[in-house]
């Protein structure tokens, strides 16, 4: 099969390596040039434009920032052909329901499938992540051989695809609020000059501790946040979740409190460190501001 995959920031890359490694064949696209460099080095093709890479190409499958850059990719891919001339567009980028149903609804024929992603490009490249698909049945059907690939497993969601990136939105949700306790705690067991060590080992060790933040344990306690799951990218993650309630009649005050710390946190450190830096928020005892303004 010849896979594009447009995008090349972190889970980008450890999509299009994965799929070089099973040994399909790939082009792929980034905005700005320099960063599909390793990944044209182990075999891929470099495209100059998301339609260039799209030509000829089975599916497509995106990994971009957020909804605009989402929407507008999208936009550009809507000449891919008609009825089953085209590829398949799949998106694995974390967005807004409302986007999904918008995307499909601008593809033609309707070939589009909402595919984000549940783990770390870690557990890409090491084929321990799984997979939200929602969209036709039968066009996921007909990329098995990618999603065998990428995937250890993955969940079917029904045909709204705005389906699959709401329990995207949900996970993420999970993590990172927990990502927030968890500074709180770091902090302020560090502030009570308690054994950094020993706190290190109770944090693997406490029920109370979700396994998802296992990874970040040690870089909230002494690391430099140079992780891949930036503060701005948590902060528009929670967001989303706020929308989608909101959207229901379903005010969520704890979402978009974490969402303000986060958006602090990009603001305190630097946008593109990791989750784990809110705790530098705690440790220079910058509480919340309820009247902060909350950016997209």
């Amino acid at each position: 099969m010849h896979i594009a995959v447009l995008g090349m920031g972190h889970m980008g890359r450890a999509v299009a390596m994965r799929l070089l490694d099973h040994e399909l064949n790939v082009t792929v696209w980034n905005r700005t040039q320099g960063k599909a460099a390793q990944v044209v080095q182990a075999g891929a093709s470099e495209a100059s434009t998301p339609e260039e890479a799209a030509k000829g190409a089975d599916a497509v499958l995106m990994s971009l920032a957020d909804d605009a850059a989402v929407m507008e990719v999208a936009g550009r891919l809507t000449e891919m052909g008609s009825g089953e001339d085209g590829p398949i567009l799949a998106d694995l980028s974390t967005v807004s329901p409302r986007t999904s149903r918008a995307v499909r609804d601008l593809v033609p024929g309707g070939r589009f499938l909402a595919a984000p992603i549940i783990g770390a490009p870690q557990t890409i490249g090491h084929g321990k992540a799984t997979c939200l698909l929602a969209g036709d049945r039968r066009l996921a059907d007909r990329l098995e051989p990618v999603w065998t690939s990428l995937f250890l497993g993955r969940q079917y969601c029904g045909e709204d695809p705005g389906a699959a990136t709401t329990f995207k939105l949900l996970n993420n949700y999970l993590l990172i609020s927990a990502m927030a306790v968890m500074a709180e705690v770091v902090a302020t067991a560090e502030a009570a000059g308690l054994d950094t060590g020993l706190l290190r080992e109770a944090l693997h060790q406490w029920p109370t501790v979700p396994p998802c933040l296992f990874n970040r344990i040690d870089d909230t306690i002494g690391g430099d946040h140079h992780g891949w799951f930036s503060t701005r990218l948590g902060a528009k993650d929670v967001r989303l979740v706020a929308e989608v309630a909101e959207e229901n009649g379903l005010p969520l005050p704890i979402a978009r409190l974490v969402e303000r710390r986060f958006e602090e946190a990009a603001r305190h450190t630097s946008s593109e460190a990791d989750i784990a830096a809110i705790v530098e928020l705690v440790r220079a005892g910058r509480g919340p501001r309820p009247g902060l303004p909350v950016h997209a």
